[in-house]
């Protein structure tokens, strides 16, 4: 048997004003021929596993790009477009193959192009035949695109956000395309639109329970797979929104009617599942009324993860003016002030601006009486094995009240995931009162066993929370929380 697979994803923030280019995805993860490395690319993972699997099996791999960038704005459609030929390039070299994998974001969009990742799966399916099976992993936060289901043999989408279980969906999908190939399994997918726009945390309930619930009825009366694809309110394109898929072992069960009764299930829960944030000063009023640390305060609004500049200063500034010490921030991308930092070393004391460099979204830039605790050349992070870089950094103590702010500045922009990303610079997270995040939720993994709260915090930013504030075009109406009608078929 001889398997191909590739990667090339990005998770576009339509709204946000960084465009998406060939730096960006050099920057974050650029590899070709399986030259992952120690630590590889969240996106990485799944091609490993598939290595891994179908070497175990004696089976032949060619590995293609496998490249990954930082969310931000629209993807420059030549970049898309050359790093998507040179996969179907790669494939050409290599045909005939029996079966293709590929590792996704579902949440792509380009200049001219909606759905890159549809756009891909139907060139590759247009080389391959029909009968060449083809199968997919995708971030639950994709646009699921009935053409891409068309096109595609079985997709697997992540079902933890935060996103634990990349390997073992990427295991799940690959013994899926193996009984297929063996004439073992004639998979079938079926999806319910449930015309909802969310944001919804799995280790919340009851996100968490629903999780478990379908898990439990994988293998099982016919039933392969079920996704739930959460959908991404920042994307405004036409599929936006959540739905439901569900794979089965041809028509031994029926998969339409499990998709909307689970569909219907994520409607009636929507007024839960939602992530439980409120707005800057009601959280920072609970965060100082609670009695011990450390509080972890999550910025939704300035995530880099959802496409934002992580570089906002809402928080900081509320923070200094209600003297709100013995905390950490983190991380805010400014480059410069990096620079300005390594350029007078650890231990100096400097007047610098910070923060607020990329517009209004980002508020006003911070003019600071700092020491430099400490710089860090190529510094990084750990995420579930994962190595994410953040670039040089810098850790600066504004001093104040109850113990001042440590803020950790980074020159590569990324979100904040685990408390790695403050003991890179020496700071212990553990002992602080606050931990400030740039983060919408896959910060929880890493900081849930320290904290001793978790607030989300909607201050301004680029990713707005209010679903019916946020200027749509594209996005296929009528459809939940801006239409009340949401649901009259």
């Amino acid at each position: 048997m001889h398997l191909f697979t590739a990667s090339l994803g990005t998770e576009t923030n339509t709204f946000s004003p960084i465009p998406t280019g060939a730096q960006l995805f050099a920057d974050t993860s650029l590899v070709r021929g399986g030259a992952y490395g120690a630590n590889p690319n969240l996106f990485a993972l799944p091609m490993i596993e598939w290595r891994d699997r179908a070497w175990a099996r004696g089976w032949q791999v060619t590995e293609s790009l496998c490249t990954f960038a930082v969310p931000a704005g629209l993807t420059v459609q030549r970049i898309y477009e050359a790093f998507r030929d040179e996969i179907l390039e790669d494939l050409d070299k290599a045909m005939p193959v029996d079966a293709v994998l590929l590792s996704l974001h579902g949440a792509m969009v380009a200049d001219a192009t909606e759905s890159c990742e549809t756009d891909l799966v139907e060139r590759i399916r247009a080389m391959v035949g029909p009968n060449v099976p083809i199968g997919v992993e995708l971030d639950l936060h994709c646009h699921l695109t009935n053409e891409l289901v068309a096109a595609s043999t079985a997709i697997v989408i992540f079902k933890e956000y935060p996103h634990i279980d990349v390997r073992e969906r990427a295991a799940e999908l690959f013994e899926i395309l193996a009984a297929a190939m063996a004439g073992g399994a004639a998979p079938r997918m079926s999806v319910f639109d449930c015309r909802m726009l969310g944001l919804y945390p799995t280790p919340i309930e009851p996100m968490a329970s629903l999780v478990r619930k379908i898990k439990g009825m994988e293998g099982r009366d016919g039933v392969l797979s079920i996704s739930i694809a959460h959908g991404f309110p920042w994307g405004d394109v036409p599929q936006a929104g959540t739905r439901v898929l569900v794979v089965t072992d041809g028509n031994k069960a029926d998969g339409p009617a499990l998709a909307r009764a689970l569909g219907l299930e994520l409607r009636r829960l929507r007024e839960c599942i939602e992530a439980p944030w409120m707005p800057l000063e009601q959280a920072l009023d609970k965060a100082m009324a609670m009695p011990e640390g450390p509080i972890v305060l999550a910025d939704m609004a300035d995530n880099a993860g959802g496409g934002a500049p992580s570089d906002s200063t809402f928080i900081l500034r509320a923070m200094l003016q209600r003297s709100m010490g013995n905390a950490v921030l983190g991380c805010i991308w400014d480059p410069g002030a990096v620079a300005l930092a390594f350029e007078v070393g650890e231990g100096a004391r400097l007047r610098l601006r910070v923060g607020g460099k990329l517009g209004p979204i980002s508020g006003d830039p911070l003019d600071l009486d700092a020491t430099v605790t400490r710089v860090a050349r190529q510094a990084w992070q750990d995420y579930l094995g994962a190595r994410n870089d953040m670039g040089d950094c810098a850790a600066i103590r504004v001093e104040g009240a109850n113990g001042g702010i440590d803020i950790v500045l980074n020159s590569k922009r990324t979100q904040t995931f685990t408390p790695s990303a403050f003991t890179a610079v020496g700071i212990d997270p553990a002992a602080k009162r606050y931990v400030v995040v740039k983060s919408m939720n896959h910060f929880r993994a890493g900081f849930e066993p320290i904290a001793k709260a978790i607030l989300y915090v909607a201050a301004p930013g680029a990713i707005d929370f209010d679903y019916r504030r946020i200027p749509y075009r594209n996005v296929r109406r009528p459809i939940h929380p801006l239409d009340a009608d949401a649901w009259k078929d």
